[in-house]
């Protein structure tokens, strides 16, 4: 299946030479590209909006840089996933594994990447949607520091978590196209470098059922060129957690696209379906709590990486099956929300790093890493991870 969307494939040159020049990418359909429809995946999406009028400022910002863009990907529908199914468009294959889903909610661009038809591909990011792809794809992503790239131009899904990241079949790649996007860090930002203290998140690494078997051998994998201490993240309290990120998730939706939701009556894919109705069950009542609760969150997070980089799995598992039935998408879907609610609670960023490619899959591994310090993160994994 094509990471594609169906028909005539959507190309702009660049608009002048630069640092990413003579390079090609490809963008997610949630993102804008001027005279076209942002059709975020879904056909009654699509048939209620028109073309946009000028380029997502990320967009611009590549075509400015010297990149070509080379087709609008399919996403699974506005955004609402982890597993990159597509009820309308398809699923877009997973070059390495076509036995497995590709990931989502960024699955075409990630797929486009992972298959060299472009040399990077732009996704968005809210609960995992360019860090799961990443890792089931066996690429490089990143989701940034919230708030650090411009969501002008994006589809709205959760706005108090959405994120533009991106994917490279490299680690170089990655800070090249960093270097476009992101704003100079601050100098409180950079102060905090040039750390090497690791945590590794043993709990999370005992969830994971990774290629390599088990909590130890993934350590193994992850840690070959340094020690680590253990970190318990969340206290043993993984579900209040959960509980405090799907509430704030929700609400935010809501509040993005309820009146859309209401007034158009969208025909959803079965499991994405479930999730929008989901939103029925929101209690504002209860948001004030969870606010403070993120901001404990926060605050702790902050504290812990002034000083440490934090080295954890990117997914519960390494892949998930094309014939993986309801029930175990929904479990899926489920952990590895828990997984990546960390650093979207947090607003931190958090890049993934493909360590290994097996026959069976991939071992994928993740690093978060201090506020705003993104540029320094991108440079760290790749000097560690090399």
């Amino acid at each position: 299946m094509s990471a594609f969307m169906p028909g005539p494939r959507l190309r702009v040159p660049a608009i002048t030479a630069g640092a990413l020049d003579g390079l090609c990418f490809a963008v997610k359909d949630l993102i804008d590209i001027a005279g076209s429809v942002t059709g975020g995946g879904n056909p009654d999406w699509r048939r209620t909006h028109g073309p946009a009028t000028s380029h997502a400022p990320c967009v611009a910002a590549l075509l400015g840089a010297g990149a070509a863009v080379e087709g609008k990907t399919i996403s699974d529908e506005l955004a609402y996933s982890l597993e990159g199914k597509n009820a309308h468009y398809g699923t877009p294959l997973n070059p390495r594994w076509p036995w497995a889903l590709p990931g989502g909610s960024s699955s075409g661009s990630a797929s486009a990447v992972a298959a060299g038809d472009v040399d990077f591909a732009l996704g968005t990011d809210t609960g995992g949607s360019v860090r799961v792809p990443a890792a089931f794809c066996g690429l490089w992503g990143i989701r940034p520091t919230h708030g650090r790239i411009s969501l002008a131009g994006v589809l709205p899904f959760a706005p108090r978590f959405d994120t533009v990241g991106w994917f490279t079949r490299e680690g170089a790649l990655l800070e090249r196209v960093a270097d476009v996007l992101l704003p100079p860090e601050e100098p409180e930002s950079a102060a905090k470098g040039h750390k090497t203290p690791l945590l590794f998140a043993e709990a999370f690494a005992a969830r994971a059922a990774t290629e390599a078997g088990d909590a130890l051998a993934l350590r193994r994998h992850a840690l070959r060129h340094g020690p680590a201490a253990s970190i318990e993240l969340f206290a043993g309290q993984a579900d209040r957690w959960l509980a405090c990120y799907q509430h704030l998730q929700d609400e935010a939706i809501l509040a993005a696209l309820g009146d859309w939701l209401r007034r158009v009556k969208p025909v959803f894919g079965a499991d994405i379906a479930a999730r929008f109705a989901r939103l029925d069950e929101v209690d504002p009542s209860q948001t004030a709590f969870f606010l403070a609760m993120r901001q404990q969150l926060r605050n702790e997070m902050d504290a812990l990486l002034a000083n440490h980089w934090l080295i954890l799995p990117t997914t519960p598992r390494a892949l998930l099956s094309l014939q993986a039935d309801g029930g175990q998408i929904q479990h899926f879907y489920q952990q590895a929300l828990t997984f990546n609610a960390v650093a979207g609670l947090a607003g931190l960023p958090q890049v993934t790093v493909p360590l290994a490619d097996g026959r069976e899959g991939p071992l994928a591994i993740s690093v978060i890493g201090a506020r705003g310090c993104d540029r320094q993160l991108i440079q760290w994994a790749r000097t560690f991870f090399a």
